[in-house]
């Protein structure tokens, strides 16, 4: 990994990991958050979530989650009262990214419930690709093996756990975060494209 300039100390992450019931990937059925700062994870959220919505067969094998496991969790719209200060507190890093931004984006736009237009993010897959080149992939569970981390893969709590302790790596060995930091749109659902001098992008 090549050492550059880590960012401050101070600065907050919020890395987050979530599961959906079904291929339209609009609804959450779990959610997991884990807090780095000062170079630590310092706090740590996990509930299912009731999507309120059907079960593919395809997500329930994935994830173990089933319509039963969900029927008392809170909806969306009900944890958001909770989720919002985390969310709010930093800056969103998640593995893969774009998926996790666009599910996100996509309930709050389904319940209406309005956060703020963008949130700045960071995507450990695509510092991965460019920090340890030399790997075969860079999907969750082949860092997680060559970092020695411990990993239950698509159970949210793990993978949110597992992504913040990928991102203190990243930091540790000198990566500068900043220059993997994105605006996501959460109005248009996508990545909005950086600005760049004489109109360029």
């Amino acid at each position: 990994m090549n050492k550059a300039r880590a960012c401050d100390g101070a600065d907050r992450y919020i890395a987050f990991d979530v599961e959906t019931p079904n291929y339209a990937n609009d609804r959450m059925s779990a959610i997991g958050v884990s807090v780095v700062e000062g170079g630590a994870i310092v706090d740590e959220f996990y509930s299912l979530v009731n999507p309120e919505a059907r079960f593919d067969r395809f997500n329930i094998r994935l994830t173990g989650i089933t319509p039963e496991a969900v029927a008392d969790a809170p909806t969306f719209p009900a944890l958001w009262r909770e989720l919002e200060p985390l969310l709010s507190s930093g800056i969103l890093i998640a593995h893969n990214a774009p998926f996790d931004m666009s599910v996100l984006g996509k309930c709050l736009l389904n319940y209406g419930v309005f956060w703020r237009p963008t949130a700045r993010y960071a995507c450990t897959c695509q510092m991965g690709r460019r920090l340890l080149p030399e790997l075969p992939n860079h999907r969750l569970n082949t860092l997680c093996d060559h970092l020695g981390l411990e990993l239950d893969h698509h159970h949210a709590g793990s993978d949110s756990r597992a992504c913040a302790q990928i991102l203190l790596h990243y930091l540790a060995n000198g990566a500068d975060i900043r220059r993997y930091i994105r605006t996501y749109d959460l109005l248009r659902l996508c990545t909005a494209k950086p600005y760049r001098a004489g109109g360029a992008l």
